[in-house]
């Protein structure tokens, strides 16, 4: 069907998961992180509006963790199931290091969420806050392990072949390996602006029907200076990370480039458009910018960048996905580059709350951040094709071996299910963030003497206003 096989749509379904799954942990580095700044703040200066604001994206980042643990189990499972030959091959590594993770940070996530979520009025102001803090950290410390473990697929060092199996021999090595700290950083980051442009478009929707306050002017402040300082950081972190791909990985920067040979000693340009034909072997209606090429990458004039046709056609990975995948990254980082630079201009004349053609911007550049990140991970996953682990074994010898019909049926479940269940809670979540913060929100009281208690889940802890966002919301539009 449409040409494809069974390890095609192996490789669509652990596409499918993982493109849901890593939204989740983005918005949870932010909003984690994000929550631990209201948290100090209000400690700091007992502004009311903190507190307010730290309420209200509490119970957000409560439905977006329950969603972000679920979809990661399934693709736990997915390494035993469809790709059981790599975990044969490379399970010594990635095991320890997926284990690792969940000994510190998920343990150390699980230990603080309650008392984060339900200990606001039963625990001190300052154990709460470390609560907080302790989960924020937590996420950072899953961020390490997970990119560990796939930057090592990508740059594997430290390690031994053994009767067909990987054995890690050195472990600073195999955690510390060549891509990681880029990775990390870059991955990071991204999550920091993700989040960034999440809370600011929720601030312009309210400002854009009406609803302006302290704590909707805090939330578009705070994620516009977050913008303006940390997207610039990520292109440069984005630089560097290219510089190591090109020492590591040539054929991803060809492919990405869609340079398919080189003229002489001529240095090469950068193809800022075209659309790269994978069995011509050229890239067609290209729009190149002479000498730009060997400037971005090599940062210089005169050296050039590795071409496709240096390399054999069945080790190249496929230009026409990643050429553009690359430029949906890097354009949305521009365009939220200029969103910063246009919150710092209006903020001169006091007028980044009135401006609507810039609050439109804003709401419109909400899920930019996490569009870039999906952009980034099909470059980075797809560019490193054809290998799972990057010239050890291919992705062709990685799968379990499963027939198409098999792995059709799972594909379609797989996109019924996940639909289903994750659409119906991101629905929840935004009727949560249409309610918007309150003023002097009401302490929570149960669980005292006399009191009903909350049950022990995260979820629980977003149930309050959620059906008043919809009352709300069906009146507006009434009205």
């Amino acid at each position: 069907m449409f040409g494809l096989e069974a390890l095609d749509l192996a490789r669509i379904q652990f596409a499918f998961t993982i493109s849901f799954h890593i939204l989740f942990p983005a918005i949870t580095i932010g909003l984690a992180s994000y929550l631990a700044v209201l948290e100090g703040l209000w400690l700091k200066t007992r502004d009311d509006t903190y507190r307010d604001l730290y309420h209200f994206w509490s119970k957000i980042f409560a439905v977006n963790f329950g969603m972000g643990v679920v979809s990661g189990l399934v693709m736990a499972y997915q390494f035993g199931t469809n790709w059981s030959r790599f975990s044969d091959f490379a399970g010594a590594v990635t095991g320890p290091l997926l284990t690792y993770e969940v000994l510190t940070a998920f343990f150390l996530e699980a230990g603080f969420l309650g008392v984060m979520l339900f200990g606001w009025n039963r625990v001190g102001r300052g154990l709460h806050f470390f609560s907080t803090v302790m989960v924020a950290i937590g996420t950072l410390i899953s961020t390490f392990w997970i990119l560990s473990s796939n930057s090592w697929m990508q740059t594997p060092q430290g390690y031994e072949i053994v009767d067909g199996r990987v054995i890690p021999v050195d472990w600073l090595a195999v955690v510390f390996n060549p891509s990681f700290p880029y990775r990390l950083l870059h991955m990071s980051t991204a999550a920091f602006v993700a989040t960034a442009f999440f809370v600011g478009s929720s601030a312009a929707w309210h400002l854009l029907r009406g609803r302006d306050n302290p704590a909707i002017r805090r939330m578009l402040s705070m994620a516009m200076w977050m913008a303006l300082l940390v997207a610039p950081i990520q292109a440069v972190i984005g630089d560097f990370h290219g510089l190591n791909t090109l020492k590591h990985q040539p054929a991803k920067i060809a492919a990405i480039e869609g340079h398919w040979e080189n003229v002489g000693n001529e240095p090469t340009p950068l193809i800022l458009f075209g659309w790269p034909d994978m069995k011509e072997e050229r890239t067609k209606f290209a729009v190149e910018i002479p000498y730009l090429g060997s400037l971005i990458l090599t940062h210089s004039l005169d050296k050039q960048v590795p071409a496709l046709k240096e390399f054999p056609p069945e080790d190249r990975p496929n230009s026409t996905i990643v050429f553009w995948s690359f430029r949906v990254m890097v354009g949305l980082g521009l365009l939220m580059i200029f969103t910063g630079l246009c919150s710092l201009w209006l903020r001169r004349n006091d007028r980044i709350f009135q401006s609507r053609p810039f609050l439109h911007l804003v709401l419109w550049m909400g899920p930019s951040g996490l569009v870039a990140i999906l952009a980034g991970w099909f470059t980075t996953e797809i560019g490193r094709q054809p290998w799972v682990v990057y010239g050890l074994m291919r992705t062709a010898d990685a799968s379990s071996g499963h027939s198409f019909a098999q792995m059709s049926i799972t594909l379609v479940l797989f996109v019924v299910v996940y639909f289903a269940l994750f659409g119906a809670g991101l629905s929840y979540m935004m009727r949560l963030v249409r309610k918007g913060p309150v003023a002097h929100e009401a302490e929570p009281t149960d669980g005292g003497p006399g009191q009903k208690r909350t049950p022990a889940r995260p979820l629980s802890a977003a149930n309050e206003g959620a059906d008043e966002a919809d009352h709300n919301d069906r009146s507006n539009k009434g009205n």
